[in-house]
């Protein structure tokens, strides 16, 4: 939120720098994120001066060019070669010196230098208004009225206005703190605490005054628990035009940009005073009557934006007799805003409950200043205050005249929020006893009324603008806010609770694997749990299962993820835009569903695996990342758990991973999969190039390690031996195949089986492809011999070729 100085001092006459009231603002917990400098004319039209045109001549190398000598206030005339086709002798004009910074259309600057043109020097340059950012004029320079003295700054003609502008980081619950004048009313607690005490001014709504009754609007509220408050008022014969300048720099400065002295109103009392107004085009409300109702389901209704909307029968409209005219409290209507052609306004303010607005903004995706406010919460209170100020306001500015009586809706007033409060609860929250005159004087200071007061504690009434303070403990934090954090005494004693933890729990376990993978060289990611419907229904399969949230913080973030491995396929995506395409990643995250009634969540753990694991350099090749790195990395940490008696299966068909990765398993409980991502999910992504990805279930695993018992065994004092077999085999054969009949054939001798080559191409009949495997011997009371080698061997073998019709490749 961006609060101007200037505006600031309206309410309160500072006389202290920008700084320290940024570090007053800070301590009271509007924390101030920095402050920019701000200039009315960017640049500040610093070294633009005064200039009298003494001699002005044709170029004697260009028609359209003029040479002229013009009196700065230096110890010469300067020469200027200037091409405005209004320059002329005897003018007071605007020079930009030599040194001068200005800039352009785009805010881009440049630096006014000494130049040649056509052969004659020049030694400055004089201004037409689009090159001093004064307005978009540039048929010719600016020529000023002769009173100017020549050598007078050009910030003194224009009154260059100057302003610092505060960046506050407000959090959601102060609301009351969402414009300058509550700013400035929390600014003025502040300096109370510190002794400085100044009175805070708001703006008089004296001048306000019916002259006549000639334009009176009906309003009809049906939906009186969603708007327990409406007023309005009607304004005649206004003349919509642009702003006096002081409404333009005042919204230019906060970051608005100026529409028209009617809505700048409307903006300035919003940002001043917290309280949103809204600005109809009284001739477009048909019947004069305002009707504030629940809309028709599927109603179509063009917004000021230009975006046909579908309405909900849960957004509350503001309608006349006929038609919808504005989203209420979110945005208007096409038809009913203002324009250069509107004579006659009808000003609406109002109190929207704030859960309605916002479940009306997020749903149609819509973020508007007076939504902000809304959802958070305004003064109920301030509705007719701020309506007449924004009247008064506006005749000021755009004349016309008030043309009916405030109509102030408001059947039921809401009454000050009531608190007790407990001496004890106080010094035992803040940790150090508060004199009971201190904390009386913050409370006076928060516009907290004392109605009550014994040796227990106080009888408080909070504001209704403090919609955050509602409770006892609420009231104490406002007391600390105002009183210091800072000025809280803290023991020089420290103590610490030693905490008990097993070394199986779920934090333990997941140090000890990411520590093994970031060793490895992954790096471990984190990603949003939120994702888009698209994501739902295209890829996660049975999109009656995903959990949708009912206030969603957009459209684009309105459903639980149902499988984390997409949300890392777009981490993927992201690092390939910006030429990193060597990754390895690993994510813990849960996996949401909505099963038969019931909300479940689940935890994994991901590993992706793509590009190269080996950078190119002069000694070799780049080397690709593999299947069979990413199972081995994953293997690792399955012996790094002490997870045994793993058994791999085909890879069961699904819409995300291709058929040749496989599953891993103890008994009939699946630990994980691995597996290529299909192509087609890629390029949906945008992603070209092959990804490895491998989806642990991480509770399973949990569940297994807790089981595990460490045992060990002497390492064998006898060698093994490898033999390798290179198989000719049908496509449909696997290596969990080939593994699990290995390991049936020779139970005792055989310790490891391993794929190391997998050919398939036009040297082989139609149909098949070859296996290279590797297979470990060992006996551990015993070496082997050549003869029981391949005896074993052999037995190996023919089990091939009885079960797969396997052959030896030559």
């Amino acid at each position: 939120m961006k609060i101007s100085y200037n505006w600031l001092k309206q309410y309160l006459k500072l006389e202290m720098p920008a700084e320290d009231t940024a570090v007053i603002l800070t301590d009271l917990g509007l924390e101030v994120e920095g402050i920019e400098h701000f200039e009315s004319v960017k640049g500040g039209l610093k070294g633009v001066v005064v200039g009298h045109v003494l001699e002005c001549e044709k170029h004697p190398n260009a028609d359209k060019l003029k040479i002229t000598k013009v009196d700065v206030g230096g110890e010469a005339p300067l020469q200027i070669v200037c091409g405005a086709p209004n320059v002329a002798q005897g003018q007071k004009v605007l020079v930009a010196t030599i040194g001068t910074v200005l800039y352009d259309k785009e805010g881009k600057p440049f630096e006014i230098k000494k130049g040649k043109i056509r052969g004659e020097e020049s030694y400055g340059m004089i201004c037409a208004e689009d090159e001093l950012g004064l307005g978009e004029g540039h048929d010719g320079i600016m020529v000023l009225d002769s009173k100017w003295e020549v050598g007078t700054p050009a910030s003194k003609v224009f009154e260059v206005e100057t302003d610092e502008v505060f960046e506050i980081g407000l959090t959601p619950n102060r609301a009351d703190a969402m414009s300058h004048y509550g700013v400035a009313r929390d600014l003025r607690a502040g300096l109370m605490q510190k002794g400085i005490s100044l009175e805070l001014i708001t703006p008089s709504i004296t001048k306000f005054h019916v002259d006549n009754r000639s334009l009176k609007m009906d309003i009809e509220v049906q939906n009186k628990k969603l708007v327990p408050r409406y007023t309005g008022v009607t304004i005649s014969n206004v003349r919509v035009d642009e702003s006096p300048e002081w409404l333009q720099n005042k919204l230019k400065a906060i970051g608005i940009t100026p529409k028209n002295n009617v809505v700048d109103a409307t903006n300035y009392v919003l940002h001043g005073m917290g309280q949103p107004i809204h600005a109809f085009d009284a001739d477009h409300i048909i019947g004069r009557k305002v009707i504030v109702k629940n809309a028709d389901e599927g109603t179509k209704f063009k917004t000021l934006d230009g975006v046909e909307r579908t309405l909900n029968a849960e957004d509350i409209m503001i309608c006349d007799a006929e038609k919808p005219l504005c989203i209420a409290g979110v945005l208007g209507g096409e038809n009913s805003g203002i324009t250069h052609f509107t004579r006659n306004v009808f000003l609406e303010s109002a109190y929207f409950d704030a859960v309605s607005v916002r479940k009306t903004a997020k749903r149609h995706g819509i973020n508007t200043d007076a939504s902000y406010r809304f959802e958070r919460g305004i003064n109920i209170e301030d509705c007719k205050y701020a309506l007449m100020y924004a009247a008064v306001l506006i005749e000021n500015i755009a004349g016309g005249v008030i043309s009916s009586d405030v109509i102030d809706f408001y059947p039921k007033k809401q009454e000050d929020f009531q608190v007790f409060l407990t001496f004890e609860k106080i010094d035992k929250l803040i940790g150090q006893k508060i004199s009971r005159d201190t904390i009386k004087a913050i409370l006076h200071s928060l516009d907290i009324k004392v109605n009550s007061f014994t040796e227990r504690g106080l009888g408080l009434s909070v504001p209704s603008y403090r919609v955050d303070v509602q409770r006892e403990a609420d009231v104490i934090e406002e007391i600390l806010r105002i009183y210091g954090y800072n000025n809280v005494i803290f023991s020089e004693k420290l103590n610490a609770t030693m905490a008990y933890s097993n070394k199986y729990d779920d934090h333990n376990i997941q140090n000890v694997v990411a520590d093994q993978l970031v060793a490895q060289g992954f790096f471990e990611i984190m990603t949003n749990s939120l994702v888009s419907e698209k994501e739902i229904t295209t890829y996660a399969g049975n999109p009656e299962q995903a959990v949708k949230l009912l206030n969603p913080l957009s459209s684009d973030l309105g459903y639980m993820r149902k499988n984390l491995v997409f949300s890392g396929l777009e981490v993927i995506a992201y690092n390939n835009n910006r030429k990193r395409s060597d990754l390895k990643l690993f994510e813990f995250g849960k996996n949401y569903h909505y099963i038969d009634g019931n909300y479940t969540e689940n935890k994994h753990l991901v590993l992706y695996l793509t590009g190269n694991t080996q950078p190119e350099y002069w000694g070799a090749p780049a080397q690709k990342t593999s299947f069979f790195e990413l199972k081995g990395v994953v293997e690792s940490l399955f012996e790094r758990l002490g997870l045994k008696e793993i058994t791999i299966l085909p890879l069961e068909a699904n819409d995300t991973l291709s058929s040749e990765g496989f599953r891993w398993q103890i008994g009939e409980t699946l630990l994980g999969t691995i597996g290529v991502v299909k192509s087609k999910v890629l390029k949906d992504f945008d992603i070209k190039q092959e990804v490895l990805v491998a989806d642990l279930h991480w509770e399973v695993i949990l569940e297994q390690v807790q089981d595990h018992k460490v045992v060990y065994k002497e390492i064998s004092k006898y060698p093994e031996v490898r033999r390798d077999l290179a198989l000719l085999l049908d496509e449909k054969v696997t290596f969990a195949d080939l593994y699990e009949k290995a390991y049936a054939t020779e139970k005792n001798l055989l310790k490891h089986v391993n794929l190391f080559d997998v050919y398939q191409g036009d040297k082989l009949p139609e149909g098949k492809k070859s296996y290279a495997l590797s297979f470990v011997l060992q006996d551990n009371n015993k070496t082997l011999t050549d003869k029981q080698i391949d005896k074993t061997m052999q037995r190996l073998q023919d089990a091939f070729e009885k079960q797969f019709g396997a052959a030896l490749r030559e």
